[in-house]
């Protein structure tokens, strides 16, 4: 019975993705044809040309986390707390003359 509902669970996401992620590759597609060509006389493109353009540029510019950015340094409290416990005990063992010379290469963060 579990695994009934699990395997539904499973299709309905997958089809949730394949739905919402065609919608979106369609929409794209128009409005980049409507756009780019007249304006900056650009190519026209195909749905998968679109699709393929939307990767690139999530790997190249955005990742592929979810909202709240569960990785990297702004989602992540835990690797802010490491870095910033480093940093304290780099300055503890630092001389008065390096602590000065960091504080000037850093400014801001000291």
């Amino acid at each position: 019975m579990k695994s009934k509902f699990v395997v539904f669970k499973v299709v309905k996401i997958a089809a949730a993705i394949l739905f919402f992620g065609t919608l979106f590759g369609f929409g794209t597609m128009y409005l980049w044809n409507w756009l780019v060509p007249t304006l900056f006389h650009g190519p026209v493109i195909n749905f998968w040309q679109t699709i393929g353009l939307f990767v690139l540029s999530k790997i190249l510019f955005g990742g592929f986390h979810g909202k709240g950015g569960g990785r990297g340094w702004r989602g992540n409290s835990k690797m802010r707390e490491r870095w910033k416990q480093k940093m304290e005990e780099r300055m503890a063992n630092m001389t008065e003359e390096e602590k000065e010379k960091m504080k000037t290469r850093c400014g801001q963060y000291f």
